[in-house]
């Protein structure tokens, strides 16, 4: 029966996304800002279709493997995971902006892409992403003075 399919999308009455359907709660908030800030404002759609409209379907699947074996350390064609996800949610936040999000609103759609230490290993990448979260946090308690 389909409806026991779990594919990475799922087409109903809308579209289901299942790449990041579980995890805890705060994250799950910032997952729907995320697809509005790409889907629902043209200038972002442009944005994310020039980044990636040269792919061919050997490339495309070649970026699924290198999600699912190395995270955002994942390298195709030379392009870092890490720097992919970072332009993405770049984009997403200027659709955000675009469609009346204020900058620290937009701002709050956000996800742990590293401190940049040129880390080579999921260890080193660990420590560059909780560099980037401590000092984040820093920022937030020295704004909120």
């Amino acid at each position: 029966h389909l409806t026991t399919a779990f594919p990475e999308a799922r087409v109903k009455k809308y579209i289901e996304m299942r790449g990041a359907d579980g995890g805890p709660w705060r994250r799950l908030c910032a997952l729907p800002a995320l697809w509005v800030g790409l889907m629902y404002d043209q200038g972002a759609l442009d944005a994310a279709w020039d980044l990636v409209k040269g792919w061919d379907a050997e490339t495309r699947e070649a970026w699924r493997v290198a999600a699912g074996d190395n995270g955002l350390q994942g390298v195709v064609g030379g392009k870092s995971m890490h720097d992919l996800a970072a332009q993405v949610l770049e984009i997403a936040r200027e659709g955000l902006k675009a469609r009346g999000a204020s900058e620290a609103d937009a701002g709050r759609v956000r996800m742990p892409v590293g401190t940049d230490i040129a880390a080579r290993t999921p260890d080193e990448l660990a420590v560059s992403i909780a560099g980037e979260l401590i000092a984040w946090r820093a920022s937030q308690v020295s704004n909120a003075r």
